[in-house]
């Protein structure tokens, strides 16, 4: 057991696309690439995390082990990746995509079966039996959910490895992201941390989110049908009938026409009342145990703030998307920040979709569970090319 805890299970990432020195990424520019407005997040408000320590590059056939001394990583400027122009993407699924018997095909690859191994040793129960067996009250609680979606997702990713062309496809891949917790696979698909150390940060984060949850009753709701500007206008009405502690926002904007509003139960329970009178078409409470997203999240961030800076994360060899600001952030420090403020902050999905095709992303593949990115994708443009590669 102490072999398999002391010796980290890399994924075997293809080298850097890009292939620049870092001290050609210190001079990239800093300039934006999004060509949507998008309203300015100021990270110098974001508390602060320490460097991540310092190691070498090292390359076998069959994984790349990524790490930058402190010296270079001071080096890299954050805007590396800002004008980065897309054309295959891997996109990973957030809370929520989880299923019975998700991960069970994913036992037939070595690979890839390695990978749920590992975790047990991390979670301290085994994972698999969780995922193909449940129960599913068991499966769809927060502090289990968030592992089981990240662990099954980069399987998911070792089971392409092994199809005909996947090697060819995962090494054309020059851009990632994921929704909410799967920024996080992202990240780890992408080099920024080993398996185990994202397997950590996401078994802490679920359980800093349920704790949160747990402090405060609070909810979140799908409103069906409404363009955001409408769904803001009914949170505004929301409002003025709870107090503070009940008030509500728009915490994920997934694509037009789908958006989700958090906060405190009696304030969830009023835009539900009022939904129609908006003509809305629907309303879907979702099975999440809090406004995730919000401010009620706030518990949550020293939790991650403290675990992120023991951390160490690296510079990304892809750009990778941030839920936050819907930008790719090339800096560990900067990474660190944003993903510790994220559990509080809106997700911005529709602007990252709309950019990634606007800037010209020809194919997608939606590694996971469930197919919701996927839907997503061709709610914002019926043309957009997903593949779904499940385990």
């Amino acid at each position: 057991m102490r072999s398999l805890l002391h010796q980290p299970a890399i994924l075997r990432i293809p080298l850097p696309v890009h292939s620049l020195n870092l001290r050609t990424m210190a001079t990239a520019s800093s300039s934006s690439s999004s060509s949507l407005l998008f309203p300015s997040v100021s990270l110098n408000k974001l508390s602060s995390s320490r460097n991540a320590s310092s190691l070498g590059f090292s390359v076998t056939r069959s994984r790349v082990s990524m790490s930058l001394s402190t010296e270079s990583q001071t080096a890299i400027n954050d805007s590396l990746f800002a004008h980065y122009k897309p054309s295959s993407a891997f996109l990973f699924p957030g809370q929520g995509a989880q299923a019975i018997g998700m991960g069970k095909e994913a036992q037939s690859v070595a690979a890839a079966a390695d990978l749920y191994t590992k975790a047990n040793h991390i979670l301290g129960y085994d994972l698999i039996d969780i995922c193909v067996n449940g129960p599913k009250e068991k499966l769809d609680s927060t502090v289990i959910s968030q592992p089981a979606i990240y662990v099954t997702s980069l399987a998911a990713v070792e089971l392409l490895r092994v199809r005909e062309g996947g090697e060819q496809i995962i090494n054309s891949v020059d851009v990632t992201c994921g929704l909410s917790l799967g920024e996080y696979t992202a990240l780890a698909f992408a080099g920024a941390f080993s398996f185990e150390d994202g397997l950590k940060l996401v078994k802490l984060r679920g359980e800093a989110m349920q704790a949160a949850a747990d402090a405060a009753k609070s909810a979140m709701v799908s409103i069906i049908g409404l363009d955001s500007e409408k769904v803001q206008q009914l949170c505004d009405a929301a409002n003025q009938e709870v107090d503070e502690a009940d008030k509500v926002q728009i915490a994920n904007y997934l694509c037009p026409g789908n958006y989700a509003v958090s906060g405190g139960l009696k304030g969830i329970e009023v835009v539900e009342a009022k939904a129609k009178s908006f003509k809305a078409r629907m309303t879907v409470r979702l099975a999440v145990a809090g406004a995730f997203h919000t401010s009620f999240m706030e518990p949550a961030v020293s939790r991650l703030e403290a675990a992120l800076a023991a951390t160490e994360i690296r510079s990304p060899r892809i750009p990778v998307i941030s839920n936050v600001d819907a930008q790719p952030h090339a800096d560990p420090d900067t990474i660190k920040k944003i993903l510790a403020r994220q559990v509080t902050s809106p997700v911005q999905w529709e602007t990252t979709v709309k950019t990634l095709l606007s800037k010209g992303l020809k194919s997608s593949y939606e590694l996971g569970p469930g197919k919701v990115i996927a839907g997503i994708f061709k709610r914002v443009d019926k043309s957009a090319s997903v593949e779904n590669i499940n385990a």
